[in-house]
């Protein structure tokens, strides 16, 4: 019988050898990978410090203005930490809350143009499977509930101006559909709750609001043009300037949510200014307030861009005894002084808001 032994050291001795010479390979393609990254730093450094700088800079930049954000708006409420009457939870509504309440206001949602299209689907979420968890809540607790609505539910209207009892113009997948159908079915979800499991709700459709504490830089048309007023940057006008719109003091505002609250009101309430001012003559408005030397530049229009809004407020007239009583130059004075405080806050922390631009399409710009 042959002994298999010296053949197993061969081969024993073979694989050794073999490993030790994969193990050198590999580090060798290694060594061969670090050097050429560092080769290739070395020639982006010889290329120009600035390259490198600039892609830093493109994923650090938006975890400075979240930063920002958070700050700003933990300063919007910082006069009432402490009181006794007032709780700050830092919350998702598309997560289930358990607390104890009488009644919700519920205006969680992104609703400026950029904001609720840069995360289409947040925006759903949160319109959506928020408002079902707000109802919950409200189910649970026998709270009553009141959603925060909106104008855009009306979409690009062809009635004008726009009633309670208009269903309204809306284009189902378009880049604005995220928020305008997300708040149409928030109104479904409420209506479904309240006659099925006997829910209390209260639906505002609000209308363009504006005043102090509201982001600078949110893309909305007031803060872009008082922001580019102030920084002697051109006002954009997104289209001819032709679309309306009517904008309310946010004092008004929330006196009519905290009147439809507390009212017997359930189907839906307007609540807005009535008074009607295109786009351009807004922008030309705003120059003369703060006295700015600004040009208005003209841009592609906004695709889905509404071209008229007004609202009917008779019902809130009658069954709220609510009107807005804040005159549109007096509420736009207020905000100009706010934002020229705030642009001094942010020079002296080396920090310049920037407006956001709208999704727009191709188009050349001009100048008047």
């Amino acid at each position: 019988m042959v002994s298999t032994a010296p053949l197993l050291r061969l081969l024993t001795a073979i694989d050794r050898r073999r490993m030790k010479l994969l193990m050198a390979l590999a580090l060798a393609a290694y060594v061969a990978s670090v050097w050429g990254n560092f080769i290739n730093m070395r020639s982006i450094q010889d290329n120009g410090d600035q390259k490198v700088e600039s892609k830093i800079e493109e994923v650090v930049a938006p975890l400075r203005e979240k930063i920002r954000d958070l700050e700003k708006r933990k300063r919007n409420v910082e006069h009432w930490i402490g009181h006794e009457n007032f709780e700050l939870i830092n919350h998702d509504v598309v997560e289930p809350l358990y607390i104890e309440v009488d009644q919700i206001y519920h205006l969680a949602s992104p609703a400026s143009p950029p904001n609720y299209m840069y995360n289409p689907i947040k925006t759903l979420k949160t319109n959506t499977i928020g408002t079902l968890n707000m109802l919950g809540l409200a189910k649970r607790v026998g709270a009553r509930l009141l959603l925060a609505s909106t104008s855009e539910v009306y979409g690009d209207p062809e009635v004008h101006p726009q009633n309670e009892d208009y269903w309204g113009h809306v284009n189902p997948i378009g880049p604005r559909a995220c928020y305008d159908e997300g708040k149409r079915v928030a109104e479904t979800m409420c209506y479904a709750y309240m006659k099925q499991e006997g829910v209390e709700v209260r639906v505002a459709r609000i209308f363009n609001t504006f005043g102090p504490r509201m982001h600078m830089n949110d893309g909305r048309v007031v803060s872009n043009f008082i922001l580019q007023a102030l920084q002697g940057e051109p006002l954009t006008v997104y289209g001819p300037g032709t679309q309306t719109r009517a904008f309310q003091y946010v004092s008004d505002l929330v006196n009519g949510l905290v009147a439809l609250m507390n009212s017997n009101v359930s189907s839906p309430v307007n609540l807005g200014n009535p008074e009607e001012h295109s786009i351009l003559e807004f922008a030309q408005l705003i120059k003369k307030l703060v006295g700015s030397g600004s040009e208005i530049q003209f841009l592609s229009e906004a695709q889905d861009d509404p071209q008229k809004r007004r609202p009917d407020i008779k019902k809130a007239k009658l069954l709220l005894g609510w009107e807005p009583v804040v005159p549109l130059e007096e509420g736009l004075n207020k905000a100009i002084h706010y934002f020229r405080k705030e642009l001094e806050y942010q020079a002296n922390n080396q920090y310049i808001p920037k407006p956001k631009p709208a999704r727009i399409k191709k188009g050349r710009t001009r100048h008047n």
